[in-house]
């Protein structure tokens, strides 16, 4: 079985389906705030991360029973390989935005990605649930981008920024790219997760996102795709899609824009 003809978004929408009963199932602050130790990823893990994530991989189990050969990527477990490996990768945070899920705030969500090689270039599915609002927002290449299965684009061009995303606002952060935004952007979003953020811009409800910490592939693979699906542009710092990573190790920073010119307007910032 070739992982890429999966059924992606009957996959995703079961993971789905699991996690939103262990969110239900742990309902207070104090149940998702459990600690386990420290993820692959470098982060503190939580227990409602461990039991997602479980979620996730018992159905990239059944796809390994099946035939299929491929290297998942996770936030907590790391890279693990099904099958003979090979070059296909699936790229799996099981919750983006931890700190939201872990105070129960709704806005958190899944972000699942598949690959046919080692770099953003080669994203074919990209899949994002945001639980707070109970909407996917699904990807395909070279078939474009769909929120809630109508398609999505990218807002159109204006001459002012009206709505920006902001992630990783830690205030000393944020300070000196707010300064950069001044008269610039009309209103700042902080949503608490990357990936929601940047799927708002493939949707068309933000004009631009950046994060002002380095991210990690988990959180950014499937949006970037999203973004880009939905007629817009993204950058990892310098690097070039095809030499953007999608292993566990690597660290850049992320923007995504309705186009060039606000994309240029966000990096400005972002390198304030």
């Amino acid at each position: 079985m070739d992982v890429l003809s999966a059924d992606w978004p009957g996959i995703c929408r079961r993971v789905v389906a699991a996690q939103r009963a262990i969110f239900d199932a742990t309902a207070s602050s104090e149940e998702r705030t459990v600690y386990e130790g420290v993820g692959e990823g470098g982060d503190h893990t939580l227990e409602i991360d461990r039991r997602c994530e479980d979620v996730v991989f018992a159905e990239l189990d059944a796809l390994a029973d099946e035939g299929a050969s491929f290297v998942a990527v996770s936030e907590e477990r790391g890279e693990v390989s099904f099958g003979s490996g090979g070059s296909a990768r699936v790229v799996i945070d099981p919750i983006d935005g931890s700190l939201n899920a872990r105070r129960t705030i709704p806005s958190h969500s899944l972000s699942i990605a598949v690959a046919s090689g080692s770099s953003m270039a080669d994203v074919e599915f990209g899949f994002v649930h945001d639980f707070g609002a109970d909407e996917e927002f699904i990807a395909s290449r070279g078939r474009g981008a769909s929120l809630g299965g109508v398609p999505a684009r990218v807002a159109a061009e204006a001459e002012t920024l009206e709505v920006v995303g902001l992630e990783s606002a830690e205030p000393a952060w944020a300070q000196p790219a707010i300064r950069a935004l001044e008269g610039k952007v009309y209103r700042l979003r902080v949503v608490g997760s990357i990936a929601i953020t940047a799927a708002y811009v493939g949707a068309g409800r933000f004009d631009a996102m950046l994060s002002l910490r380095s991210c990690r592939s988990v959180d950014a693979a499937a949006a970037q795709l999203i973004v880009r699906e939905g007629g817009g542009a993204v950058a990892f710092g310098d690097l070039p899609l095809a030499a953007t990573p999608l292993d566990l190790d690597a660290r850049y920073p992320m923007a995504a824009a309705r186009g060039d010119a606000a994309l240029a307007t966000v990096l400005a910032a972002q390198s304030a």
